[in-house]
């Protein structure tokens, strides 16, 4: 009789600490023993000569958003891409939308993504800060494990005043949810598309001059301003620039619990990108948008000193074509009519292999830390997820580091019909992906069973500082 459900046998098991030979050990889902010569298993799985990763975890993905046209795919697909790219976790976004109750807009949204494959949790995506939800809803939601609040600080659909967030942000400190951003400044970001309409520069080019990097830096340095007063913790969504990350590193020093994410495409493209007006621009209408190459290369610089600790995909499934897709919306108005994001679940970690593991900008350990380990300690999740260790679930994924292919978007497996890394050549990708001790994706092929994910409850967060020690402190003055 077989002693264990799964081993996964003859490969060098990477976390962010470590890097060893073992093999190991999987009982009802979970990791049970790393060693060597285990006994044999009711499945074995041979990773003689590769890598033996933890699931990636992806932090920031756009699926089936209510109220916002994320309709490209649905949770059955994003989740079918992620686990081919390596990913077993995503946290997706319940957007409540203007007079919504969030309550009833997280049960609706459980509902569709029970179609997932791989297990996930959600951000609350604020629209609409009202007593009801300051009093009731929010409270409830994350008492019962929805611990992360997402705001915007721009775009007309979803932007926050600053007495709104502040009133949020206090809320959420109270409860124990970490606030999650987006940071550009929206007045700004208003003034400059109307003056660049007015002046007949709507060309997608102009994204670029409509969003600088000027207005996510006095974005970030507000809300960590707001969070070093209330004594929260804050995590930056898609920082772009050298300026955003230094925001993020004088808050740090400062001793505010700020942290911050980058993603492949700030990574990879730059604004000498985004040249001309036709379908290579429209893929690449995302925003913030991309920076000098300059910034590009000190992104690298923070993620290796680890001011910048997560890297996410900001999957957001616009078609290009079509009644609503990227080139129609070009066509309509320009950049401000274009619907803004890119697909990238699928090819997150291959991407940051092939550009930081491969070419000797970050460590194994380092990817492992930024794509599976860092954000599930950063969303409590960790150590179920994560990591590979004694106890936690068996999200594994054997890694094969000389697998190079050019990257076709016929050959990804979300419903989006572009990507816009097409024709890029990567080094690294997954041969083999298990979710929970189950393999989910081997050669190339799915073996998931539908609607097998599971929604994944998370603990509150600690607040920075006692709001108490703050309050004391002002009274003594008096």
């Amino acid at each position: 009789m077989a002693e264990f459900d799964l081993v996964v046998r003859n490969g060098t098991v990477a976390t962010a600490a470590d890097t060893v030979r073992a093999d190991i050990g999987v009982i009802d889902g979970r990791v049970v023993v790393l060693g060597r010569d285990l006994p044999v298993g009711t499945r074995e799985v041979d990773a003689g000569g590769l890598l033996v990763l933890p699931g990636g975890v992806d932090t920031h993905v756009h699926v089936e958003q209510n109220g916002s046209p994320k309709g490209a795919e649905t949770f059955a697909s994003a989740s079918l891409s992620a686990a081919f790219g390596g990913t077993t976790t995503m946290i997706t976004h319940a957007r409540q939308g203007p007079g919504e109750s969030l309550r009833q807009c997280v049960e609706d949204y459980a509902l569709r993504a029970r179609a997932s494959v791989i297990d996930y949790a959600f951000h609350l995506l604020v629209t609409d800060v009202t007593p009801t939800l300051l009093d009731d809803d929010l409270p409830a939601l994350v008492a019962a494990g929805h611990t992360s609040v997402k705001v915007f600080m721009a775009t007309r659909s979803n932007a926050l005043s600053d007495p709104d967030l502040l009133a949020l942000m206090a809320r959420c400190r109270d409860a124990g949810a970490l606030i999650v951003v987006h940071a550009e400044n929206h007045a700004a970001m208003e003034f400059l598309t109307e003056t660049l309409q007015r002046a007949g520069h709507t060309a997608l080019p102009y994204n670029v001059l409509a969003k600088p990097a000027a207005i996510e830096r006095e974005a970030i340095h507000r809300i960590l301003t707001y969070a070093e007063l209330l004594g929260m913790p804050v995590h930056v969504f898609h920082v772009t620039s050298a300026d955003a990350a230094t925001e993020i590193e004088r808050a740090q020093q400062r001793g505010v619990a700020a942290s911050g994410e980058t993603c492949p495409q700030y990574l990879v493209f730059t604004e000498d990108d985004l040249r001309g007006n036709g379908e290579h621009a429209a893929n690449l209408i995302f925003g913030p948008p991309p920076r000098t190459s300059h910034d590009r290369d000190l992104l690298w610089s923070y993620l290796k000193r680890g001011v910048i600790d997560v890297i996410s995909s900001d999957h957001s499934p616009h078609p290009l074509a079509g009644p609503g897709g990227k080139l129609a919306g070009a066509r309509e108005g320009g950049f401000p009519t274009t619907p803004h994001g890119i697909p990238g679940l699928e090819t997150r970690m291959p991407l940051l292999f092939s550009t930081g593991v491969a070419t000797g900008k970050l460590t194994l350990n380092n990817f492992v830390a930024l794509t599976a380990t860092n954000p599930a300690k950063r969303f409590g999740l960790y150590p179920a997820k994560g990591t590979i260790a004694v106890g936690s679930d068996a999200d594994i994924v054997v890694w094969d580091p000389d697998h190079a292919r050019i990257i076709r978007n016929d050959q990804l497996h979300h419903q989006v019909d572009y990507t816009p890394y097409e024709g890029f050549e990567v080094r690294g990708w997954p041969r083999t992906v298990i979710s929970r001790g189950e393999v989910i994706i081997e050669g190339g092929m799915p073996g998931a069973r539908a609607n097998r994910g599971k929604w994944l409850r998370r603990e509150a967060q600690p607040a920075a500082t006692p709001l108490a020690e703050f309050l004391t402190n002002g009274a003594e003055l008096a």
